[in-house]
């Protein structure tokens, strides 16, 4: 079992940046791969990033490449994700979700790939 939990997001101002932390109890993370999803009100939830067990693969979105960076501290059982250049339309609930590599990284976008969820923390973007 793991039990994941997401810190970090708050209100921020449009070109302003946030680091999210995914942070892991239970059994150690660094057997799972670990993404990143979103939901943004009225919308469906979304695949962000994600990244490989070993930090040798990492994907990401085309809306967030080149703004968000997916890293990883398994000594820490922990993943960041940190996010600059942010937009209003980053607002959203970002959800940290683990699973075995051998299933996420076949589609990462997949949600039904992830066996663990976080609770969400709240990112808003706005003036």
């Amino acid at each position: 079992q793991v039990q994941l939990v997401e810190s970090g997001g708050g209100l921020v101002q449009p070109g302003g940046s946030l680091r999210l932390s995914c942070a892991a109890s239970g059994s150690g993370l660094n057997y799972y791969a670990i993404g990143w999803f979103r939901q943004a009100p009225g919308k469906e939830r979304e695949g962000v990033s994600c990244i490989s067990p070993r930090d040798d693969y990492t994907y990401y979105a085309d809306s967030v490449k080149g703004r968000f960076t997916i890293s990883r501290d398994n000594a820490k059982n922990t993943v960041y994700l940190q996010m600059n250049s942010l937009k209003p339309e980053d607002t959203a609930v970002y959800y940290c979700a683990a699973g075995p590599s051998t299933q996420v990284l076949r589609s990462w976008v997949l949600e039904y790939e992830y066996d663990y969820w976080g609770q969400g923390t709240q990112v808003t973007v706005s003036s």
